[in-house]
Formats: structure tokens, C-alpha cells, sequence
């Protein structure tokens, strides 16, 4: 009788959401959208994080009753960046994080997604930068470096 009645539902134009993202994200826990709108406001959104290259997506289906699987794809919000790719410099963090919300939602491994988030989050720490996201005076290491460093901080983290 009183399920749900903890959320909060508003309605909002595409336009307008987008003006909200970037004024106040804070306000938004989930967004729910079609494809279209939502592809525009992941984009609009991406900016808040500095990069597409940060965000992680997933399209999750509901958990099957008799099996208990969830069927579910996941993607770096980004795409496939076809002009870039093959060049060693995109940025791999989001399609890291995409396999990390696999192993949390999928598999129900959640202590494994947290250990790969905090490698990210360490690796961010020491100053590790594709070119999408440093600054004028950051070192900047391509896609296969950036993987390595973070490679190595999970292992890291695993054999403490």
C-alpha cells in the first residue's frame, strides 16, 4: 500500500531537463526517457564529468522470475568514436566502468565493481590523464597505458 510512495515523480521537457542538468544535477536521481531524449541528455550531462569518455551506461531489463537472470547491455555512453578509433587515445575509463556496473548488476559482484572503481578513482588520484581530460600542463597517456595503470591498481587492491 505504501510502495513507492518515498519517490518523487516529476514531469519535464527534453529542453528544459537539459537546462537543469547543467544547472543543478543534484536535483536528479534517475531520469527516465526515451531513446532520442536520452541520448541528448547523456551527452548534456557527459560535460559535467568533463568527458564522455567517464560514463559508463547500461540498458537494464527486469530480473527474470523463473530464472532469476537479468538480461542487460552495457556501454560506454560514448559509442564506438569510429574518427578516433584505432589510435591508442580514447579514453577507456567508461567502458571500464561499464563492466563494473556488469559485474554489480549482472553477477552481483559487488565488492569486485567497488575495487575496480576505487583502481579508477586511484589511478585519477596520481594524476593519469587521457587526452580528453587533461589540462594544458597534465601528462596525457593513451588508451593501453591508461588500462595497464589501472590494471595494476586492481591487482593492487586484491593483494592487500
Amino acid at each position: 500500500e505504501n510502495e513507492g510512495k518515498e519517490i518523487l515523480l516529476n514531469h519535464m521537457y527534453a529542453d528544459n531537463c537539459a537546462m537543469q542538468l547543467v544547472r543543478d544535477p543534484k536535483q536528479f536521481d534517475v531520469i527516465v526517457t526515451d531513446n532520442l531524449f536520452g541520448d541528448i541528455l547523456s551527452d548534456t550531462s557527459a560535460m559535467l564529468t568533463g568527458s564522455l569518455g567517464m560514463l559508463p551506461s547500461a540498458s537494464l531489463g527486469s530480473k527474470d522470475e523463473t530464472t532469476g537472470k537479468r538480461y542487460a547491455m552495457y556501454e560506454p555512453v560514448h559509442g564506438s568514436a569510429p574518427d578516433i578509433a584505432g589510435k591508442g587515445i580514447v579514453n577507456p575509463i567508461a567502458q571500464i566502468l561499464s563492466f563494473s556496473m556488469l559485474l554489480r548488476y549482472s553477477f552481483e559482484l559487488n565488492k569486485e565493481a567497488e575495487l575496480l572503481e576505487k583502481a579508477i578513482s586511484l589511478t585519477l588520484d596520481e594524476g593519469y590523464r587521457t587526452k580528453d581530460l587533461a589540462s594544458k600542463d597534465e601528462k596525457v597517456v593513451g588508451t593501453s597505458e591508461m588500462t595497464d595503470v589501472i590494471i595494476n591498481k586492481m591487482t593492487e587492491l586484491t593483494d592487500k
